[in-house]
This record gives C-alpha cells, structure tokens and sequence, in this order.
C-alpha cells in the first residue's frame, strides 16, 4: 500500500517537473491557451453599448425562432440555468445578456461554420430582468427576450 502511494507521488512529482521545464523553456506559454474577450463589451453598463462593441450594432429584430429555455422563477440569483437554441441558418454568434445587471453582458459565443446553433450555461443575476438572447448571423442581429424573477439576488444581493 505504501510502495503505491509512494509511486503515485513520484509519476505527479515526475509530471509537474515536466511542465515547469516546458514552461521555463517556452514551450508552454500561458497567453496561447487563454481565450480572448472584448473587455469593452463585457464592461459596458448598458445594453446598446454592449453589443455595439461586441457585435459592431444594437440594432436587433426581434425573432421567435430563438427559444430561451430558463426558469420563471429563480430561486437564487447566483446560479440561473439558460439554454439557448435556434434553427436559424448561418449563425455566427449567440449572447447572452440579462439586462437589469449592473454589467448586462453575460456570456458571448462564436460558433463555427458547421456548429449547431445551441448554448447552455448558468448565469448570475442581480434582480428580476429579462433574460436577452442575441443571435448574429452573416446579415442582421436577431434576438428575442424571456422574463426571469429572482427572488434572492445574485450580485451581491
């Protein structure tokens, strides 16, 4: 049982050794794996200059063909569970905005040319808003709404 232990520590000790070189000689660079963001966008305080930045417009039509799948009733705001989809054609892009948040941008996607048009995460809400979905896609912005209440607040409250 020791000797298993003791092997364990070793392969981990072995493992983090080899990291640490790649890193020290370059190999391994922390700036190459971190995704990117538009810091702009997700600090903007309102939502028309958020998109603008993130998307280049705010100009949205309102499409039901985007279907918000989230609770009428949140519970606590901290842990929100969205689901966001579409059969729209050429989607470029889908964010997620709940616009009574000091900060309304929530979470932004770019999704790929043969990807499904499909996003589910959990958000943080201060208060009771709507829930904003917008998709871009090669021409317009798209974008349609649900109404989540929260009853014990996320963001701080």
């Amino acid at each position: 049982m020791i000797d298993a232990k003791r092997r364990i520590l070793l392969k981990g000790s072995l493992a983090a050794g080899t990291v640490g070189v790649a890193v020290g000689a370059g190999l391994l660079s922390p700036r190459m794996v971190l995704a990117s963001w538009n810091e702009a966008a997700f600090h903007a305080k309102d939502l028309p200059a958020a998109l603008s930045s993130l998307m280049g417009s705010d100009a949205t039509e309102t499409n039901d063909a985007i279907k918000i799948k989230a609770p009428d009733i949140a519970e606590n705001g901290a842990v929100v569970p969205v689901t966001v989809e579409t059969d729209m054609e050429g989607v470029k892009s889908i964010a997620i905005v709940a616009d009574q948040n000091q900060t309304p941008l929530i979470a932004s996607f770019d999704l790929g040319e043969s990807a499904l048009p499909f996003v589910s995460t959990r958000i943080k809400m201060a208060k009771t808003s709507n829930v904003v979905a917008v998709v871009q896609t090669a021409d317009k912005l798209y974008s349609n709404a649900k109404e989540v209440k929260v009853t014990i607040g996320g963001c701080g409250g």
